[in-house]
Formats: structure tokens, sequence, C-alpha cells
């Protein structure tokens, strides 16, 4: 990768990759008895949040989720890992990739994949204005396809936003008063 006077030195995906395991306990359950989605989305919060800081050597803050997918129950005493990496990067914003795993924590069976979810962060300073992050570096095939899926998401993310703003303008246009 050639660097461009004034940018920063691009990062590799592998200098910010990091696992999170918890085990979950009744504390964690639902009316349902399974573990609550909620308890699943912080965990992804917290992973995606330590590579974005990891990544951008500094404070990044949560700005979009993307496609939080659950696909299997998650229940008491499974060993939950939540493996996330940085996948794109723009001026100031990162994608963190986050896989849900599950395994039971007194069982030696592979673990299996229970979700998996896209996060945007914004790196800030310590005035909470957004401040530049090093391009990521993809290393691998995987991480490769990895970063133009992300990129992909990031078109649509702004033009699903246009095109909501541009219905709220017309509606407005209109006379509706909407909250």
């Amino acid at each position: 990768m050639t660097e461009i006077p004034g940018e920063l030195p691009g990062k590799p995906i592998s200098a910010s990759r990091t696992t999170l395991s918890h085990i979950m306990t009744a504390n964690d359950t639902n009316l349902l008895g399974t573990v609550h989605g909620g308890v699943i989305m912080k965990l992804v919060d917290d992973a995606a949040g330590a590579v974005a800081g990891r990544h951008s050597g500094g404070p990044a803050v949560t700005a979009s989720m993307d496609e939080m997918a659950f696909l299997a129950p998650v229940r008491v005493g499974d060993l939950v890992h939540v493996k996330a990496q940085c996948n794109w990067t723009g001026r100031s914003s990162m994608e963190i990739g986050v896989r849900v795993l599950a395994e039971r924590w007194n069982e030696s069976t592979p673990a299996t994949q229970v979700g998996s979810a896209y996060l945007v962060f914004t790196a800030v300073d310590a005035e909470g204005k957004p401040r530049r992050v090093p391009p990521v570096v993809p290393e691998t095939e995987r991480d490769e396809r990895r970063y133009q899926e992300a990129q992909i998401r990031r078109t649509h993310r702004l033009a699903r936003r246009r095109a909501i703003m541009e219905l709220r303008e017309q509606r407005a246009a209109q006379g509706f008063d909407e909250l």
C-alpha cells in the first residue's frame, strides 16, 4: 500500500481483531428462559467498541448497528464468544464485523454461530468531534471480501439515508407535520 502525504499509515486487520468471551447466567435470560437479545447486543457493541478503539488509537463511538441477526437461541450455561474485526474504514468511520458463537460450558463440542452484526463507529477526539482513522489493510482473501462487502453496505446506508431525507422534505413541503 502506498502512503499518501498527510494520510495516516494503514493498519492490518489483525492488529485490532479481538474476541470477547462470556458465560451466560440466569441474570441474562428473558421471559422465554433463553438469553435476552439485548445482552447479546451489548456484548457485540462492547467487542466492536474495543476493535474500533484499537484500530483508531483512541475513543470511538457507536454510530449505527446494521443487520443484527440472531441465528439460534443462546442458553444459560453457554460460553459465548464474540469475535470482531475492522472490515472497512473511511475518513473517521469504521465498519466493524462481529460473529457471535456459543458452546456449552461443560462440553467439548465445537462452538456454533448464533449471531452476527455490522456496526459503524466514529473515532472522536477529546471534544467529541470526529477524527481521522488509519486505513485498514486487508491481509487475506476473506478480509478483502469483507472489505468489499462493507463498501456495498456503506453505499446502501448512505442511499437509504438520502432517500429518507428526501421523502421527509417532500412531505414537509406538502404540509404534513410529522414527528
